[in-house]
């Protein structure tokens, strides 16, 4: 097995943990995460769109 290999097995079986221990701790994280990436979404939207 190559360490990449491992490094992401190790990542999934945390996660998995993470979300078995603190399932509402881990839901607001993913929320967040989300949010994030739409706020981010949203402004790269809003900047090509005033470009025009």
């Amino acid at each position: 097995m190559n360490v990449k290999k491992i490094v992401g097995l190790l990542a999934i079986a945390l996660l998995i943990f993470f979300v078995v221990t603190q399932p509402g701790t881990a839901a607001t994280s993913v929320q967040n995460i989300g949010d994030t990436l739409r706020n981010a979404a949203e402004s790269i939207t809003t900047f090509f769109a005033r470009l025009v």
